[in-house]
């Protein structure tokens, strides 16, 4: 008999949460969610206006969110992911699978199985091998764990893009975290490069002659907004990620160098746009030029 998902909880109601716990309620599931958001008085009215929205059901407790699902999906943070496994734990019984979408290292996603584990419910990691908004239910998902090849058709048939790569723990966030010292990388790159070419007002050849060696990858289009606008508005939590990298690389013995520096140069768009009062506006065309125009002119304020 295959599996089925028809009863959900969603733990963390964040943007991921958001979007996927809308998307399969919409898809015929009963969702329930829990956010540490709903305990604070100053976001719990608009955390669970939005829970309605998406009609999903909020609850005050992880433990009443999975109480009746037969598949739990953490959604939270790096840091937060291995305190849910071990919370869930206390409430999950054999049957039930605890799904981790989250951004961690290979070495922490099989902590949280572990602790998981000793209740009997099964563990299952999910490595998200691209932003959720853009695809939103259909975001590629690598899964990991001994139930895998179950779980991934099963996630299918709900209009998920799910695919099962190993019967172990580990595997799958190997595949996000490697990639990730590439693709964020990239993005700091871009920062650096084009804060600075843009101060010396060279940009145009800068962003020529990177054309020229990669053509068509967009870099003389619209690809410098696309990888800085990344950083500006999802910093934060993409240094985080690349902390879990650099955590990757040192259990196999590599010193993280490159990610250590993608994270900090993460963290200092977000910085420097902060101390400017400046926020990512969702709804607004971005232009990294326009940033950089900003950032340099209180350099040269501050230098004279």
């Amino acid at each position: 008999m295959s599996l089925e998902f028809k009863r959900i909880a969603m733990i963390g109601f964040g943007e991921a949460g958001t979007i996927l716990g809308t998307d399969l309620a919409a898809a015929g599931c009963t969702v329930a969610t829990y956010d540490i958001l709903f305990d604070a008085p100053e976001s719990r009215a608009a955390m669970r206006a939005k829970a309605d929205r998406a009609k999903v059901r909020a609850v005050d407790t992880l433990a009443a969110a999975v109480e009746d699902a037969q598949l739990v999906i953490s959604a939270v943070t790096a840091s937060s992911s291995g305190d849910v496994a071990a919370k869930a734990a206390r409430t999950m019984r054999p049957g039930q699978i605890l799904l981790d979408i989250n951004s961690c290292s290979p070495g922490k996603k099989q902590s949280s199985a572990q602790s998981l584990e000793t209740c009997g419910a099964d563990y299952v990691e999910a490595a998200v091998m691209a932003p959720v908004p853009p695809q939103r239910l259909k975001v590629p998902m690598l899964l990991g764990g001994r139930r895998a090849a179950e779980v991934a058709p099963a996630l299918t048939s709900l209009g998920m893009n799910a695919k099962a790569i190993a019967d172990k723990i580990g595997v799958a966030s190997a595949v996000k975290m490697c990639r990730s010292v590439v693709i964020k990388g990239i993005e700091a790159l871009a920062v650096e490069s084009m804060l600075a070419a843009r101060a010396f007002g060279a940009e145009e050849q800068v962003l020529a002659s990177l054309d020229q060696t990669y053509p068509g990858m967009g870099w003389d289009k619209a690809l410098p907004d696309y990888l800085i606008s990344r950083v500006a508005e999802h910093g934060r939590r993409r240094a985080a990620e690349m902390r879990e990298v650099a955590r990757t690389l040192r259990d196999v013995g590599i010193s993280p160098l490159m990610a250590s520096a993608t994270a900090e140069r993460q963290d200092f768009l977000i910085d420097e746009m902060t101390a400017h009062g400046i926020g990512y506006e969702q709804d607004e065309p971005f232009s990294w030029r326009a940033l950089a125009d900003v950032l340099a002119a209180d350099r040269k304020t501050r230098a004279s």
